[in-house]
C-alpha cells in the first residue's frame, strides 16, 4: 500500500523530481542545506521541494521563506547584505582613489594599498614623482598681520607721513630744513598698536620728494637705504610734493584777479606731465625697497582729499569748481599710486616671490572732517600779519593728530586684511632672523648711529615752506 501512494505524485509536485529527500542523489540535490547559506535547511521549516527559482514548489503552491534563489535558478540574485558589503566596499575603495589624488604627499602608501586591497589591480600608468618643490617650498605661507610684524618697520614719505601738522613734534626735527616728525604721525600710531618682533624706523621727513629718495640711495640722509633684509613692514607715502600739490593750492587761491576761475584749471597740462614722471620714480622706489627687503609688505598711501565731496560754498578765495577740481586731481593721483602698485605687486606674485606692494586707500579718511568743516582734521589756511594777505606753506591742508589717527586706522586694517591673495616670507629669512640682527640693522647700514666713522647729515637748505 505504502508503494502505490508513492507512485503517485503529489498535486502540484514536479513529476521529474527524486520522490522524496532521502531518494534524491547528491548531483540532483546540490550541497547539504547546512553549508549552503542559499538552500533553505528543511529542519527550519522550509519546503523540502523548494530547490528552484521558479514559483515556489510548497503547501498551496506558494514561495517558500527560504526560497531565494540559488545557483541553479539562473537568476543571479545575492543577498541584500551580502550585497550592501559589496557596495561598501567599492565606495571606500572609491574614497581611497580620490584621496590618492587630492593627498599628493601620501599617495605613494595609497597607491600601495589601492593595489593590495585590489589584489594587484593597479593603475596603468606610474605617478609621476614630486618635484622638490612639492617636498619642500622655499617660502612660508603666512596670515596678513604675522607677515607685517616678524621683522623691524621701516616707516618712509614726505610730510604726510612724518606728520607735519599734528605737533609734538620729536626733539631735532621742527626747526626750518626738519622732518617735523610727530608723535602722532600715523606711523607711530601703528607701531604702539602692533607688537612687531624688531622696532620702529620712523624715517618719513618734510618736504621730501620721490626723486629726491632715488637721487640720496647711497647717502646717509637716504629714506631708501632704511629698508634692510629683516624688514616686515614698509610704509610709503610720497609723490604730494613731485606733483607740487601746495603750490598748486597757492596759485589757484592767491590770484588777481579773485573771481578768475581759470587759474587753477591752466595748471592740468603741467600737471599732468608730473604724474607722467612720478609714475616712472614710483615704480624704481618700489623696485629699491623690493631689492633691499624682498620679504617685507610694503603699503603705498594715496592722499586724503582735501574738500568735501558736495563743497557748500567757498573756502576763503576758492570757490565751489576749484574744490570740485582740487578733488579730481586728487582722485586721479591716487588712482595713478594705486595702479603702479598693483602692477608691481602682479609682477611680485606672478613670480611666486616674497613680500607684497600693496595700495592703502586714504581719500575718503577724513570724510566729514575735511578742511571746511567746523571741526576739521586738516590744518587750513594760514593767515598772514595785516597787509600780508594770505599765505600758504608748510603745514596748510596737512592733517592735524586726529587726521592723523584716522589715516592709521586705514593703514591697520590693510596689516589686518592684507591683499587679496596670499603671502609668502622666506623660510631662511624667518629661520635666521633673531633680535640682535634685528637691532643690529635698524636704521639701515648708512645710519651714522650705527656707523661713527658715517659723516654726519647736512641739514637742507630748504626750510619746507610751501612742501609736504
Amino acid at each position: 500500500m505504502w508503494e502505490a501512494v508513492a507512485d503517485v505524485p503529489a498535486r502540484g509536485e514536479d513529476p521529474d523530481a527524486p520522490k522524496s529527500v532521502h531518494d534524491a542523489s547528491p548531483a540532483a540535490s546540490g550541497p547539504s542545506p547546512n553549508t549552503d547559506p542559499a538552500v533553505p535547511d528543511p529542519a527550519q521549516g522550509g519546503d523540502e521541494g523548494s530547490t528552484g527559482g521558479g514559483a515556489g514548489h510548497g503547501s498551496g503552491g506558494h514561495e517558500g521563506p527560504g526560497d531565494t534563489g540559488g545557483p541553479e535558478d539562473g537568476g543571479g540574485r545575492r543577498p541584500p547584505r551580502r550585497r550592501r558589503i559589496v557596495i561598501a566596499t567599492s565606495l571606500t575603495l572609491v574614497l581611497l582613489l580620490v584621496a590618492t589624488l587630492a593627498l599628493p604627499f601620501t599617495r605613494e602608501g595609497l597607491v600601495d594599498l589601492w593595489c593590495e586591497v585590489t589584489d594587484g589591480v593597479c593603475p596603468v600608468e606610474e605617478l609621476p614623482p614630486l618635484t622638490e618643490e612639492e617636498e619642500t617650498d622655499w617660502r612660508v605661507r603666512m596670515e596678513p598681520e604675522e607677515a607685517a610684524l616678524w621683522g623691524n618697520y621701516v616707516a618712509l614719505g614726505d610730510s604726510y607721513s612724518s606728520g607735519d601738522g599734528a605737533g609734538d613734534y620729536l626733539p631735532g626735527t621742527a626747526e626750518p630744513g626738519g622732518c617735523w616728525r610727530s608723535e602722532n604721525a600715523y606711523p607711530r600710531v601703528i607701531a604702539e598698536e602692533f607688537d612687531f618682533s624688531g622696532s620702529l624706523a620712523f624715517y618719513a621727513c618734510s618736504s621730501h620728494k620721490g626723486s629726491d629718495m632715488i637721487k640720496q640711495i647711497g647717502t646717509p640722509e637716504s629714506q631708501i637705504e632704511r629698508v634692510t633684509e629683516n624688514t616686515s613692514l614698509v610704509t610709503l607715502g610720497i609723490g604730494g610734493n613731485d606733483l607740487g600739490f601746495i603750490p598748486v593750492l597757492r596759485t589757484c587761491m592767491v590770484r588777481m584777479p579773485v573771481l578768475d576761475s581759470s587759474v587753477c584749471v591752466e595748471q592740468e597740462e603741467d600737471i599732468d606731465e608730473r604724474m607722467e614722471t612720478f609714475e616712472e620714480t614710483l615704480e624704481e622706489i618700489l623696485a629699491e625697497i623690493r631689492d633691499r627687503a624682498p620679504d617685507a609688505r610694503v603699503l603705498v598711501l594715496g592722499y586724503p582729499r582735501l574738500f568735501p565731496e558736495d563743497p557748500p560754498g567757498m573756502y576763503y578765495t576758492l570757490n565751489r569748481s576749484d574744490q570740485l577740481w582740487l578733488n579730481d586731481l586728487a582722485l586721479r593721483f591716487n588712482e595713478l599710486i594705486r595702479d603702479v602698485a598693483y602692477r608691481v605687486d602682479g609682477d611680485v606674485y606672478g613670480s611666486r616671490s616674497t613680500g607684497s606692494v600693496e595700495y592703502v586707500n586714504i581719500l575718503s579718511a577724513l570724510n566729514g572732517y575735511e578742511v571746511s568743516a567746523e571741526e576739521a582734521w586738516l590744518n587750513g589756511i594760514m593767515l598772514g600779519r595785516l597787509g600780508e594777505g594770505l599765505r600758504v606753506d608748510r603745514a596748510t591742508f596737512h592733517p592735524t593728530a586726529q587726521g592723523q589717527m584716522s589715516i592709521a586706522e586705514r593703514v591697520r586694517l590693510q596689516i589686518i586684511e592684507g591683499p587679496e591673495r596670499q603671502i609668502h616670507v622666506s623660510r631662511e629669512t624667518l629661520d635666521d632672523v633673531d633680535p640682535d640682527q634685528l637691532r643690529s640693522e635698524l636704521g639701515g647700514p648708512l645710519d651714522p648711529m650705527f656707523d661713527p666713522d658715517a659723516p654726519e647729515v647736512p641739514a637742507s637748505p630748504s626750510d619746507g615752506a610751501g612742501d609736504t
